[in-house]
């Protein structure tokens, strides 16, 4: 009979054969992961009781508030607060930081950026949803936390992760020795590894863009979906799959080989995506499965954040396919 490693077990493994590492960061990723059962409860569940619809208010985007939203937000708060290990967090549904006042949080060596319920318009109809997060060191402890701590580019994050709320329940993460993805066994309560190592393909045949957004789009992508749109001895060369669910796109995407774009457009002139809790833990993700990550010119991880909730054009997927669409963006 095959081993099944949890996800407590794998990380701890990986904790002795990284000895540089602490027990810290270990501690923190299972406290996401606590909350991350705790939501899905609520999730595989919310048919049943009072908490879909919206809470008739709405998050710092100017977007409407579910009210499983929040629950998630506070889900992961109260485990990362009770943790000890995480001193602040940067999340979508707050405007400001939250500084954790919890017994051991003063001296957290962790800033979490998260989004806690990614996608959440789409779950009054049984459409996957998720949460992203990513791990941030502090430089000095004992301090009050300020928010430009989390102005850090990218390349500073130590951890960075996304769990998929769908048919199964998966915990996928990387602290920079490649990408991992764990399975929840209901029957046991446990993320068990299902999905060691992985890479995405090189190239691939899925498009991820909402073409409704056509009009209004850079002349770059439009030539990009047009491009994907090509038949080849009478057979077309791409589908196209789009759910408007971050995470479940992307999730598709690397597993399969695609390529999701979320670009610029009139109504948002900078992106829509953010860049501290959505753009850069998946674009680390993505390059640590060997694929690409950019702003259509750009790098993601190398972009420095100036604001908790920068936003940014976002292409991201297959390396030969994101290649493709920059070269479509910088000859237009």
């Amino acid at each position: 009979m095959n081993k099944i490693t949890t996800l407590a077990e794998f990380i701890t493994e990986q904790q002795i054969l990284k000895p540089e590492a602490t027990g810290n960061l270990t501690r923190l990723l299972y406290d996401i992961s606590i909350a991350a059962k705790i939501v899905n409860r609520e999730i595989n569940k919310a048919g049943l009781v009072d908490i879909l619809g919206e809470v008739g208010d709405e998050n710092v985007q100017g977007e409407p508030v579910k009210k499983l939203d929040i629950y998630a937000n506070d889900a992961f708060i109260s485990s990362l607060n009770a943790g000890g290990q995480c001193a602040a967090i940067a999340s979508e549904e707050n405007e400001d930081i939250i500084v954790l006042d919890g017994a051991n949080a003063e001296k957290g060596r962790y800033l979490v950026c998260m989004d806690p319920l990614d996608g959440s318009s789409n779950i009054d109809v049984n459409v996957s949803v998720g949460t992203i997060f990513s791990v941030l060191k502090r430089q000095e402890t004992n301090v009050k936390v300020t928010e430009d701590e989390f102005f850090v580019a990218g390349t500073e994050q130590v951890a960075a992760g996304y769990v998929i709320y769908g048919s199964s329940t998966m915990l996928v993460y990387t602290t920079g020795s490649g990408v991992n993805g764990f399975t929840l066994d209901p029957s046991i309560g446990e993320f068990c590894l299902s999905h060691p190592n992985i890479k995405t393909p090189l190239n691939g045949e899925i498009f991820s863009i909402n073409e409704a957004n056509e009009k209004v789009m850079p002349e770059g992508v439009r030539k990009y979906a047009q491009f994907c749109h090509e038949l080849k001895d009478g057979k077309r060369t791409h589908t196209a799959r789009f759910m408007g669910s971050l995470v479940a796109d992307f999730h598709r995407n690397m597993l399969k080989g695609g390529i999701y774009i979320y670009p610029d457009t009139n109504s948002a002139p900078t992106g829509r995506l953010r860049l501290l809790y959505e753009c850069s833990p998946l674009a680390w993700i993505i390059e640590e499965a060997g694929g690409k990550a950019s702003d259509g010119f750009k790098r993601i991880m190398d972009i420095k954040a100036n604001d908790l909730h920068q936003r940014v054009p976002f292409f991201i997927g297959s390396t030969e396919m994101v290649e493709k669409a920059e070269k479509f963006m910088q000859d237009n």
